[in-house]
């Protein structure tokens, strides 16, 4: 099977476990436990300059919904044109209309603006009113991936979905699933008929601090602890690119 890996990551040695495991690119993202963010440039430039796979990179100024103001706009098309310049493959956006269609006059603009890098729409798509309506809207913008669980919370439960997407897409746009994907999973998912695929595979590490000052927090998130931290796992990686290499 000719397939591709892409690895979700938020740091430098997530970057470099996903490059000595054999993945084909990383999405560089920050805050991940709040569906991710845009990283800082001192993050983009340290990964860019530590791996030679593809680095894709996040546009999205804030959590919560994708419907941007225009000054939000603006960060959007300054962060593009930053990691333009700091030598990234690609870049990941997602704009949408209040009425949950895709915003396709915005969203083409900063295509245009990120090329030659490539682009993805990410999973704002799983938040859109008519997904069959929206991909043929994404296809007109000129992206060249769309990153999908199907519009539900894992690929798995969107599997029919993602099939349906990958057929009416054809050879236009690459259907790549994303979210929940894991080694249990991705047999049933590579049937969509996708090629990429979209995952953490994180583990958690304890932190190397000695001294703990265990009743502050510096977070509020369900689960968050301080002395614990999420990096990609290789041995994971490892496990799903054998699955995948022996179908």
């Amino acid at each position: 099977m000719d397939f591709k890996l892409e690895i979700c990551i938020d740091g430098i040695q997530s970057a470099l476990n996903a490059q000595n495991t054999g993945a084909t690119r990383v999405e560089l993202c920050d805050n991940l436990s709040e569906g991710g963010t845009t990283p800082g440039f001192g993050t983009i430039d340290s990964v860019r300059n530590s791996i030679d796979i593809g680095v894709h990179v996040l546009i999205r100024p804030r959590t919560g919904d994708f419907l941007y103001t225009d000054a939000e706009f603006d960060i959007m098309r300054k962060d593009i044109e930053s990691c333009k310049r700091s030598g990234a493959d690609g870049v990941v956006i997602g704009i949408l209309r209040a009425d949950g269609s895709i915003d396709l006059e915005r969203t083409a603009e900063l295509v245009r603006l990120a090329r030659p890098m490539s682009v993805t729409f990410h999973r704002a798509f799983d938040m859109c009113i008519n997904p069959l309506e929206a991909l043929e809207d994404i296809i007109a913008t000129g992206a060249d991936r769309l990153l999908t669980s199907g519009q539900k919370n894992s690929a798995e439960e969107g599997a029919s979905l993602l099939r349906d997407l990958v057929q009416q897409a054809g050879k236009r746009l690459i259907v790549m699933p994303g979210s929940g994907i894991n080694e249990s999973n991705i047999t049933s998912i590579a049937a969509t008929g996708a090629t990429e695929f979209h995952l953490s595979a994180r583990k958690i590490i304890a932190s190397r601090m000695i001294f703990r000052k265990e009743d502050v927090r510096m977070g509020n998130s369900p689960g968050f602890n301080e002395f614990e931290l999420k990096v990609a796992d290789p041995e994971r990686i490892r496990n799903i690119i054998r699955i995948l290499k022996n179908m």
